[in-house]
Parts: C-alpha cells; structure tokens; sequence
C-alpha cells in the first residue's frame, strides 16, 4: 500500500505530503516521494477512483483547499488549483462530485464542484454556523471540525465543537447552488466539543468523539436521524489531567473501536463493539510519542499507525486481531507534524 502523510509545514517543519511504500505483511515502509511546497496540508482526502488527492492548507484567513493529480505508482502529486475557503480547514471529503472542507475558525462549512480533470470548481455554497457555549476558552464561537457523507450517500453528517451540535444536512448532489440543505441537529452534552464521526460498516451505527470530555458517544442512525444511546468516557477511572482527544476508526472487521486522547494522556482506548452496536472498554495504550492527533488501521487490519504532531513521528503498531490489542513494533517513521494519515493502492 502507498501511505499519505499530511503535516503542517509551519510550525512542524515539514516540506509538505509525503508518500512511503508500506509492505501491509511486515510493516516495512521506504519513503517514495516528498511533494514540496504546499502550505500546512493538514488534512487530506482522496478521491473514490484514487487518481486525485485534495488537501485543506491551513493558514488562517488566507486558507486554501488544493487539488492535485495522483501517480500511486511513484507517490507524487501534481498541483491542478486551488480555491478559497473559510478560516483554517481542518478536515475536507469529497465523493468525486463534491469537495466539502470543515473550517474551524471560521466557523462554516465550504461546498466546492468539481470539473472533469479533477480540478476544484469556484465555491458553490458557504454554511456559516452561529452560537457558542459553556466552554468560554475553546467555545466562544463555532468551530466546525468535521464534514462526513452518510453510508447511504444521502446526508452530510457536520460536527461543531464550538457548539456542542452535530447537524445533519440533506445531500443535494446534483444542485448548482443549495448542495446541503438543514434536515437535523442532535446537541451533544455542554461542554463536551464534538471532534470527528464515524460510521459502522453496516450504516446502522454512528460513534463520535467529543474532544474536551474525551468521550465517545454512541447514535443510533437511520435515514438522517440520529439517536444517541450511549456516552462513555476513553480515559481512566479517576482521570484529572488535561484532555484533547483526537481521532476515531473502527476496525475493517467493525468489531473493535479506538480513540485517541492528546493533552496530558498521549493515549490511544481500545473498545469492543457490542450487540447493538454499544461499546465496551478493553484496554488503554500508550501511544509512545507526544500529540496524537491522526492515525490510521491499514485495510488488513494488522497495523495501526499512530501520527505524533509534537514528536514527530509516526509510531507502528500490530493489531491483535481477536482481542483488538495493541502491540508496539518498535517501527518509527520518522517525519516532521504528521496530522493525517491515508492509505491507498499503489498503482
């Protein structure tokens, strides 16, 4: 498999997205390609037939969404444009029609088209969040972190962790202007900070971590509503340290769930899907480095691989496939603020 990496350039010191050969067997990895000069890449996606990536570049109100053609073979991008967004994207998907970057300063959603040759279309529609909440630090205003399609293609699924809502927006795919449309909103426990959604295989169930609680709350999904059915905390009985936690990704069996915590913890929880999709704890890990914000399972199943913005490596780990346990490789891949991390074909 080819693995992306996304950084940021500045201050992590990167020189951009880097791509390395990584042997899905033996977790043996070979830098292919470094592809220089774009600004803090921090989030990536890439399209359904694989031929090209898009990339948030994250830097303040002069931010940018980029498109660039994809060669697997040799792991480089080639830049097609770039079009304007909102304040600091931090996540950004696309379903080869669409291209849908979540900003989180600015507090808004950006819907871009795109053409043909892979290129990113003029904006067709800004949805600019309003509101705040308990958190007077990190809440004063929104902060949408996150964009997701729904499994049945049918709603976009946004996260605002400025205030404490997720909203649910009908997928107009075929529309020159109005592409998302208010369906719904579930509010979320004050205080918590909505980060990041995933979806069971089956579509049946929803699993979101709530960056500020670092908890995991559990929904219910059908046709565009979401029914929250659990909450359940990824750090220690007795737990007191600062919290900041990150990502989220279900197994490819769906049978276990891990999440990963920042702050004082630098940890990743491994839980069980139960029956009904409910949750049960099986372990804490150490992630070995320092910020975990990013990681990712490789499409067997074996490795994990954890992203360390502030130590500034990428930490590999074997899965047990049985008990979802974690083991350390002692493999690093050793590479400047890696915030995202991807895995694709290599040809």
């Amino acid at each position: 498999m080819n693995l992306i990496v996304g950084t940021y350039t500045k201050p992590g010191g990167s020189e951009g997205i880097y791509v390395y050969q990584f042997n899905i067997e033996t977790a043996a990895f070979k830098l292919k390609q470094v592809n220089k000069g774009i600004e803090n890449p921090s989030y990536l996606a890439v399209s359904p037939d694989q031929k090209f990536i898009y990339s948030v570049n994250e830097s303040g109100k002069n931010s940018t969404v980029s498109a660039f053609s994809y060669d697997p073979s040799l792991g480089s991008l080639k830049l097609l444009n770039k079009q304007a967004t909102g304040a600091d994207p931090c996540f950004i998907i696309t379903d080869g029609k669409h291209v849908i970057s979540a900003n989180y300063s600015g507090g808004s959603a950006s819907v871009f088209g795109l053409k043909a040759d892979g290129s990113i279309s003029p904006l067709k529609q800004t949805l600019q969040h309003t509101g705040s909440s308990i958190n007077k630090d990190r809440q004063s205003a929104p902060h949408v972190h996150m964009a997701q399609f729904t499994p049945d293609g049918k709603y976009v699924v946004i996260n605002d962790l400025g205030t404490d809502k997720v909203h649910v927006y009908a997928y107009q795919k075929g529309s020159a202007s109005d592409v998302l449309l208010p369906h719904d909103s579930v509010a979320v426990e004050p205080g918590s900070g909505p980060r990041i959604l995933t979806f069971s295989k089956d579509g049946k169930y929803a699993y979101l971590i709530d960056e500020l609680f670092a908890g995991v709350t559990v929904f219910r999904y059908h046709d565009g509503s979401l029914e929250k059915i659990q909450t359940t905390k990824i750090t220690e009985e007795g737990f007191s340290g600062e919290n900041g936690a990150a990502h989220i990704q279900l197994s490819p069996d769906g049978k276990f769930l891990y999440a990963s915590n920042r702050g004082s913890e630098n940890k990743i929880t491994i839980f069980a899907v139960e029956k009904g999709g409910l949750l049960s704890k099986r372990g804490i890990v150490s992630t070995g480095g320092k910020g975990p914000r990013n990681f990712v399972i490789d499409p067997s199943g074996k490795y994990l691989l954890v992203g360390h913005q502030y130590t500034n490596n990428i930490v590999i780990f074997e899965r047990d496939m049985n008990n979802g346990s974690l083991k350390d490789t002692g493999k690093r891949i050793e590479v400047g603020a890696p915030v995202c991390l991807v895995f694709t074909a290599t040809k």
